[in-house]
């Protein structure tokens, strides 16, 4: 190709002198679908470039056979494909133009790209394609550029039509007693979606409703039989539900249905027979069974006779009465009949005239005789399952195929015809369980989840083979159990004692476990002790097997002062669904008990007390202890306040007014440095005072009391300032002591001996060094001047002698 194109250019440009315009090769193809590209060719007019004379121009348009998807339901219009020419360099001088079915109202071209795109939503049922034109022409002069090119576009078909059956429902009938295979009648479905497309207009053919007598090709749609010798005298119509799915019968198809009324037409299969004392054992006790008639020549009242059976074989299953309009006697059932216990009864029936007439009973007896045997026919029972119900447990999220159970049920006829067994659809329709149709085993045919359904209640249903009619129907209620999602834990924080004193193998504690898992009834836990834990000499854990453990002792005797708490780990395990286990830990305390093991002290503190010693003795050692601090504290203080009451230190008395001065004092003439009319005060002149700052070391002379007058005042002060002069001990400045008033109101009276006229001078003040320290001062003083005075007396006496 690339060789003639070559040939072909160079001969040109020979003949054109030069004059050559070069074609590009054909761009690729842009178009969507899955038909081959269709290439045209033809020659065009002069170039675009001005260039004088022919020159040979490539044409081609490139698309593929376009698809559009239909009943597209996106927001935005469909993309079909996309049309471009060779004369396109990209430049924006060609415009495509479309024409045809759906140009402008369907579909639209963008006039610059080519691309094409459907407005709306399309369906193939319809119109399943579109002839379309296409031509590119300048954009300028609108002159085309190349003729005309035809496409099509197909809309490509979906599954959105389910099969019909445009001829049902159907009717049609099968000779009885057919073999398997006969062919009953074909059913047809039609699907409109494309069937050269996909899977979607395949058609498959099931039954739902008429199994096990009749079966349908899937393909075909053919009913045939599929049980052998079906009797029309013992059930004549039958009705089948047939339907037909699409996609091949897959997962997501549509589906349709019809139903077919089967009869079974009648054939010579019976011979004549002549009637029989046949009894059904289904008879209904109490229902009459057959008749028998004694016949008797006479009329009237002398006709009625009366049936008894004699009592034999039948007299406890048999009954007969009489008919009193015909004088027939009616068998009546009293019992119910099974023919797989006793096939036959034979029994007699005696008929007697009801009013006999005396003159004639020599002729013999007004009675008769008759033997009446009653064949019991077998019927086809159907079959008994041996429980009146199931019920069935099984856990959620149990993987699908696991057998949970199984449902068992046989036929008591003679025959013993085998059983097969199914579900009820009606009772399991999303089809979450599964049985096996000879076994009988239930299996779940799906995840099961207990939050969304707890409980199913499915309907088993047991047929005999060899008569599919007969059935029987049995409840199953299958249980979603929760699974195991908490592991046990103790049942509350124990608080374990064990004695100092106690024995070898001695239960000290019994403790249970709980669990958050539901239900909590039926649960079993399990107690051991860990693995690690086993070389543990001093506690053991031993199983009750009921729920609850203990804490065994291993050894005799424990002592709070070599360890006061002991911990001791348990595994608890539960029998749930998977198992849960937890590890717990117990804790055990050290006491002290007496000898028959009640607890007397458990805390740290007792181990040092005296054994032996109540609780109401301790509190009273503790209450004196208190008391005793007490005092002390007391002593303490009032000590320190003592200390605190000194001249230099107290100086909020209200007793005493004290003045602090550095200089010298000025002797008698000095009387600005204090009021000396205080010191006139009658009421505040006392005499042998001390100083109260400093404590005398020397023993005072015994000193006159002092007067009231002034003389005696200024001999007072006078003697205090020899005193002080003298005094070594003193401290550098002169300091006055005055006391003023005493306080009124004291329960003591006055204790001044200054306001005293009338002196009792053999009053005993001793009992003043009994009243403290603060009377130490006051008893030495009087204390001296009574000793003065009795010396006084007994000068007097001794010189009066």
């Amino acid at each position: 190709m690339l060789t003639r194109n070559c040939l072909l250019l160079f001969l040109w440009i020979l003949v054109n002198a030069g004059s050559v315009s070069s074609s590009r090769p054909p761009s690729s193809p842009l178009g969507r679908g899955r038909a081959g590209r269709e290439h045209a060719r033809s020659s065009a007019g002069s170039a675009r470039n001005g260039a004088a004379g022919f020159q040979r121009v490539k044409r081609g348009w490139v698309w593929n056979q376009f698809f559009v998807l239909e009943e597209y339901m996106g927001s935005d219009p469909q993309y079909v494909g996309k049309l471009h020419t060779d004369l396109d360099k990209g430049d924006s001088l060609v415009k495509y133009t479309l024409s045809g079915d759906g140009a402008g109202s369907i579909f639209t071209i963008d006039q610059t790209t080519g691309d094409i795109h459907a407005l709306r939503s399309l369906d193939r049922e319809e119109k399943p394609y579109y002839t379309l034109r296409a031509q590119a022409v300048d954009i300028d002069t609108n002159t085309p550029l190349e003729p005309e090119s035809e496409f099509v576009i197909k809309v490509q078909d979906i599954n959105d039509n389910e099969p019909k059956f445009l001829e049902g429902p159907y009717v049609a009938s099968v000779p009885e007693m057919s073999p398997v295979g006969t062919y009953v009648t074909q059913v047809t479905a039609t699907d409109a979606d494309d069937p050269t497309y996909g899977n979607s207009a395949r058609v498959v053919y099931s039954i739902l409703h008429g199994q096990p007598y009749f079966s349908v090709d899937p393909k075909t749609g053919v009913i045939k039989t599929a049980l052998p010798n079906m009797d029309r005298e013992v059930k004549e119509e039958y009705q089948v539900l047939i339907q037909a799915k699409d996609m091949g019968g897959q997962l997501g198809g549509l589906a349709g249905t019809t139903i077919v009324n089967i009869t079974l037409s009648d054939v010579n299969d019976n011979p004549p027979r002549f009637s029989k004392s046949e009894v059904p054992e289904s008879s209904a006790v109490g229902s009459a069974i057959g008749r028998i008639k004694a016949h008797d020549l006479d009329i009237g009242r002398n006709a009625e006779v009366e049936y008894t059976i004699v009592p034999g074989d039948g007299g406890t299953v048999f009954d007969i009465t009489t008919n009193d309009y015909n004088q027939e006697g009616i068998v009546i059932l009293k019992r119910p009949l099974d023919y797989e216990s006793k096939k036959a009864y034979t029994f007699k029936v005696e008929a007697s005239n009801a009013h006999i007439d005396p003159r004639f009973q020599s002729f013999g007896a007004f009675k008769d005789t008759a033997t009446v045997k009653i064949n019991v026919l077998d019927v086809d029972e159907p079959p008994v399952f041996n429980k009146p119900s199931y019920v069935m447990d099984v856990y959620e999220d149990t993987p699908a195929g696991t057998i949970i159970g199984a449902v068992t049920a046989q036929d008591l006829d003679a025959s013993s015809s085998p059983v097969r067994y199914s579900i009820d659809w009606r009772s399991d329709l999303d089809s979450y369980f599964d049985i096996d149709p000879v076994e009988g085993t239930i299996s779940t045919n799906d995840l099961l989840d207990r939050e969304t359904i707890a409980q199913h209640n499915i309907s088993v249903v047991a047929t005999k083979l060899n008569s599919p009619v007969l059935t029987s129907r049995v409840a199953v209620t299958v249980h979603v159990l929760d699974i195991n999602e908490f592991p046990p834990e103790l049942a509350s924080p124990y608080e374990t004692l064990v004695c100092e004193n106690a024995r070898l193998g001695q239960v000290i504690q019994t403790f249970g476990a709980k669990d958050k898992d539901v239900p909590s009834a039926g649960q079993q836990f399990s107690f051991r002790t860990p693995k690690e834990d086993m070389k543990n000499k001093n506690f053991t854990i031993r199983d009750f097997g009921n729920n609850t453990a203990g804490i065994v002792t291993k050894r005799v005797g424990f002592r709070r002062r070599l360890q006061e708490i002991y911990f001791l780990p348990v595994v608890i395990e539960d029998n749930g669904y998977p198992p849960k286990s937890s590890t717990g830990t117990l804790t055990i305390r050290v006491c002290g008990c007496q000898s028959d093991g009640s607890v007397l002290s458990c805390s740290a503190e007792a181990i040092f007390l005296p054994v032996g010693l109540s609780t109401g003795a301790l509190i009273a050692i503790l209450l004196c202890i208190v008391i005793l601090l007490g005092i002390v504290v007391l002593y303490v203080s009032l000590r320190r306040q003592k200390k605190k009451e000194t001249l230099m230190s107290s100086k909020e008395d209200i007793r005493d007014n004290v003045i602090h001065y550095d200089d010298e004092g000025g002797g008698e003439e000095d009387t600005h440095a204090f009021d000396m009319g205080t010191l006139r005060n009658p009421k505040v002149v006392k005499e042998n005072l001390y100083r109260r700052d400093v404590k005398p070391e020397m023993k005072r002379s015994p000193k006159p009391p002092v007067s009231q007058d002034s003389a005696d005042i200024r001999d007072f002060i006078h003697q205090r300032l020899v005193e002080h002069d003298l005094d070594n001990s003193a401290p550098p400045y002169d300091s006055l002591a005055t006391y003023a008033y005493e306080g009124e109101g004291s329960v003591a009276e006055s204790l001044s001996s200054i306001e005293s006229i009338t002196v009792d001078l053999e009053e005993d003040y001793d009992y003043l060094r009994d009243w403290g320290p603060r009377f130490k001062t006051l008893a030495g003083i009087f204390g001296e001047q009574s000793e003065t005075q009795s010396d006084s007396t007994n000068t007097e006496n001794e010189e009066g002698t």
